[in-house]
Parts: structure tokens; sequence; C-alpha cells
């Protein structure tokens, strides 16, 4: 089997990641390409270290499964079909699925973490960043978190101000250089999508 093109994209929180896998998602088809998201990969809550006030913080590269979350990108790239359980993100009102991902032509891996983690980031042959000023991002978590997950705006709002922003300064942003490619995406991101499903169109060819 011929190795496959792998895609990484990432972007501070509220940035459009998902947004973007999910309209890539659309278009391709699974057997052409696959998508692999580091939301799935979160250790359980009680393997999640907690700040000063006892507010649990996901937003740190150890709140990921990084070995599991490598090790599935390499089965994958073997060729190799893989099974997970989706992340509910605590949510009680959700139930969790498995998620089946099968190998194809061009791998997507999307997540906060993907360019920080080095043995991720080798494997990428295009790194995509998603850029957006930090009022949007902010906005849109409370949007996300609220309707998705479920979490009161109170906590949204101080997750963003002492988790996400410094861990995005830490962990994310000093890796804008490695980007091939930057969408931005204050407004919308049609333009880098529409250059993202070229370069899959012409890699699945």
């Amino acid at each position: 089997m011929k190795k496959p093109f792998i895609i990484g994209i990432t972007g501070g929180s509220g940035s459009g990641k998902t947004t973007l896998m999910r309209y890539l998602q659309e278009e391709f088809a699974s057997d052409k390409v696959c998508f692999i998201s580091q939301d799935d990969y979160y250790r359980p809550q009680e393997e999640q270290r907690q700040d000063k006030l006892g507010v649990t913080n996901y937003d740190r590269p150890r709140s990921i499964d990084k070995k599991a979350f490598t090790k599935d990108i390499e089965k994958l790239a073997q060729g190799k079909t893989i099974e997970i359980q989706e992340y509910t993100f605590n949510n009680a009102a959700k139930q969790p699925k498995t998620i089946v991902l099968k190998p194809a032509p061009v791998i997507v891996v999307e997540g906060l973490f993907i360019f920080h983690v080095k043995k991720i980031r080798k494997q990428l042959d295009l790194k995509v960043f998603i850029h957006a000023k930090e009022n949007l991002k902010v906005i849109r978590r409370i949007k996300r978190d609220k309707l998705e997950r479920n979490y009161p705006l109170d906590d949204v709002l101080y997750r963003y101000q002492n988790h996400v922003m410094p861990s995005f300064e830490k962990y994310i942003k000093p890796y804008i250089d490695k980007a091939d490619l930057i969408v931005n995406n204050n407004q919308n991101f049609e333009k880098g999508l529409s250059v993202l499903q070229a370069f899959l169109r012409e890699k699945i060819k």
C-alpha cells in the first residue's frame, strides 16, 4: 500500500477546526479521505488535572492520550482499520458511539496539540493552521460549550481565561510558523476551504 498523504489541521479553541473538518467530510467519501480528531482521545475525567480552584483543566497536552492518538495515526498510515470510543465531554445527555476509521489515500488529523506533539508533527505532510481573533473565538466557544456540551456560561468564561488562553499562547500559537497554510477565519473560511478541497481532489485522483 502506498503511504497516505497526511494533513494536520490545528488552531486555537473556537477557531473553526472542527467545522472545517465537517465541511471536508461532507464532500469526500471515507474510502478516499480518513478523518481523525484529537477530541476523541481525551483521558477520563478522573485522570485530568484540576487547577487551584478545583476546576478540571482539559486544555493541556497531557489531557490527551498522546500515545494512543499517535499509535492510531500510525496504524491508519499502515493500512489498518481502527475503532475508538467517541468522547462526549462529560455530557450526560449524549450517548457515546463507536467510531470506525478505515485507511484511505489521504488522512486528515485535527486537534489543538498536533503540532506540539513531535511524533505527530513529524508525520504530517501538510500543516494547516486556522487563525481567528480572540473575541470571535471566545464567542464561538460559548456557543459550542453551552449548546453541545451543556456547560454553564460562567464555567465557559472561567475556563477560557484561565485554561484556554494560556494553553494557546504556550502550546499552539508558537507553531504557527511551522504551518504550510494559514486559513483566516475571522469572517469565514470559504477561500481556505476551497484551497483545501482542490488540494484533496488532486491528491485522491
